[in-house]
């Protein structure tokens, strides 16, 4: 029989122990009245039990141990000598992972003459008491006429796997940097919660949303180091403001969600005030450097008619962000019949409204002129920043600021995107312009920057209309790249190898426009508009405008001031020598099909 210990080995757990079963039950040349553990001692089956990586015990019909391999010693902590003689059940002790007792499974193998495996995985109690994680089979053992002679248990340490696999549920459950719970598993809670709220009314929960208050500038001035640090402190500082069967979880970024249990209306303000006082108490310190700390928190009650999850976290969300707009380190308390939900009623009225109109073709695209102050620089002489329109279902032309924002915030601004897109490099399409001839910028939003799909659409754009990628060019803003920074340096470095151009938007808004800007690959700076439009009669905005062009171009980046509205602006900003100018000064707002003088669209 050309069978060897590592070819056994490799067959491992259950393959192992039918095998054996067989080698027992059916080991030929042997006497009908050798018993299986005189068959085990066989000097060829004994090397391969002992080269086998699982423990194996072998009984007879009475589940008495006949046999015990290395590993099997190893693993109870019985010795072969020991063991044998003894009931299995005192020698290889069970439990599941609760501690109860698990019936002996070569007692039921052998009342059953069937095989018996193990249910997921059972606690093995050693001989010194210690336990370990293990799963087994039984089988049991024949003579060649098909009485049966005993059985086989084989058993495997999986103590390792285990851990491993409660890492991994810990990692899907938590925040690694704070040890909180995480957004997934906080909404889960919060939906049990909900439904107990609605089977037993009378238990009473809230969910509080917290949003910390300028936390960007700890990262922006000391680095993510330290805002990680802050994070940790104060996440244990909550912890600790709380009841043992609260939840809290962070969301993301400096977001934190609590789910307050069995707890009056009343009495979840005072929760929440008490944790917006231990964040206002806390002191951050950074090397040489103190911090401040507040919380804006939204908090509303769970009652059986609160919706759903998402409306819940919506609800606490405009809670909080009015909090926000009344002065921050507040509470606000969410009232169904107040202002707030007014206002979210009309987010989301937009929000339905924008996914219609790129349903129904109802958007609109616009551009307006990017202008060289230096002709003779050999700029690109159709330079065109394309903006987007949304006409109404009655007709009426709704501008940018009424409908971006609530696509933002419900994650639609990818589809628009796409929209843009196409319906621009359709106009494009009409215009066979050579190359540095024409530049059509396209504005971005974050959620395209994280859209792995959006790239390839862009790339089929462009193989579809035949458009020269150096004749398009894209725009994100500052917050946008800073927020989604890995994505939009990898986004630019591709879709710049192909030729195609990029500006930033929003230029100095953000307090670390300049630690970013030296890892973001782009091709212009466009200046704020809030520094260039009264950089004529305020110092401080002209030397902002200067710093931000002179770093431009010192990195080798052309500049773009927006919001030019007069030629006193003009002026100024040629004397400055910035490279490019935008607003009605040197251009209005038109139809891009006009500007871009195409008798019509290409077909999609």
């Amino acid at each position: 029989m050309p069978i060897d210990g590592a070819s056994i080995l490799l067959l491992g757990g259950v393959l192992a122990a039918l095998l054996l079963g067989l080698l027992l039950g059916g080991w030929h040349g042997r006497s009908r009245r050798t018993t299986p553990a005189n068959r085990i001692e066989d000097h060829q089956l004994a090397p391969m039990l002992e080269a086998i990586g699982e423990g194996v015990i072998s009984t007879d019909v009475e589940g008495r141990v006949t046999f015990m391999n290395p590993v099997a010693a190893r693993l109870t902590g019985w010795t072969a000598e020991a063991a044998t003689g003894r009931p299995l059940a005192e020698v290889f002790q069970v439990s599941d992972e609760q501690g109860r007792a698990v019936a002996d499974p070569v007692a039921a193998c052998l009342r059953a003459e069937a095989p018996v495996r193990c249910q997921g995985e059972h606690n093995l109690r050693r001989r010194d008491g210690q336990e370990l994680a293990v799963t087994h089979t039984a089988l049991p053992v024949h003579d060649p006429d098909g009485a049966l002679q005993g059985a086989v248990l084989t058993f495997r340490d999986v103590s390792v796997l285990r851990g491993m696999a409660r890492q991994l549920r810990y990692q899907a459950s938590h925040d690694l940097l704070t040890g909180l719970l995480n957004r997934a598993e906080f909404e889960s809670r919060l939906e049990a919660a909900m439904e107990e709220s609605r089977r037993e009314p009378e238990r009473r929960h809230a969910l509080a949303y917290l949003d910390l208050d300028q936390f960007k500038v700890v990262n922006d001035t000391c680095g993510h180091a330290a805002g990680d640090r802050m994070l940790k402190h104060l996440a244990r500082l909550l912890h600790g403001r709380l009841r043992e069967h609260d939840v809290l979880a962070r969301l993301g970024g400096d977001e934190f969600g609590v789910l307050l249990r069995d707890c009056l209306p009343h009495h979840a303000e005072e929760v929440a005030d008490s944790l917006r006082r231990t964040v206002r108490e806390f002191r951050f310190i950074w090397q040489d450097r103190t911090f401040d700390a507040s919380v804006s928190i939204g908090l509303a009650p769970l009652d059986p008619a609160c919706g759903t999850v998402a409306n819940m976290l919506s609800a606490t969300d405009v809670a909080c962000q009015v909090a926000k707009e009344q002065g921050r380190n507040r509470v606000q308390v969410y009232h169904p019949d107040d202002a707030m939900l007014a206002r979210h009623r009309r987010e989301m009225h937009w929000m339905h409204e924008v996914s219609r109109a790129v349903e129904q073709d109802r958007l609109v695209l616009f551009g307006q002129p990017v202008v060289a102050l230096d002709p003779t620089a050999g700029a690109a002489p159709h330079h065109v920043e394309v903006l987007v329109r949304m006409l109404g279902e009655s007709g009426e032309l709704e501008l940018p600021l009424v409908f971006i924002p609530a696509a933002e915030r419900f994650n639609i601004m990818s589809s628009v995107d796409r929209w843009v897109v196409r319906k621009t490099l359709a106009l494009m399409a009409n215009q066979r312009r050579e190359p540095g001839q024409l530049c059509c910028a396209i504005n971005l939003s974050g959620q395209s920057l994280c859209d792995p799909a959006f790239l390839p659409y862009v790339l089929e754009q462009l193989r579809h209309y035949d458009i020269l990628p150096a004749n398009v060019g894209f725009e994100i803003t500052e917050t946008a790249a800073i927020a989604n920074f890995a994505q939009a340096q990898r986004f630019l470095a591709e879709i710049r190898a192909l030729g195609s151009r990029f500006a930033l938007d929003d230029f100095g808004s953000g307090l670390s426009s300049f630690g970013y800007l030296k890892n973001l690959p782009v091709d212009f700076l466009k200046i704020d508009g809030s520094f260039v439009r009264d950089m004529v009669e305020d110092s401080v905005d002209h030397a902002m405008v200067e710093s931000i062009n002179q770093l431009g171009h010192v990195m080798g980046i052309q500049t773009i001031a927006e919001f030019v509205e007069n030629e006193a602006t003009l002026a100024s900003l040629r004397r400055l020598g910035v490279d490019y100018a935008q607003g009605h000064a040197v251009g209005d707002v038109r139809p891009l099909e006009e500007l871009l003088g195409a008798p019509g669209v290409a077909k999609p």
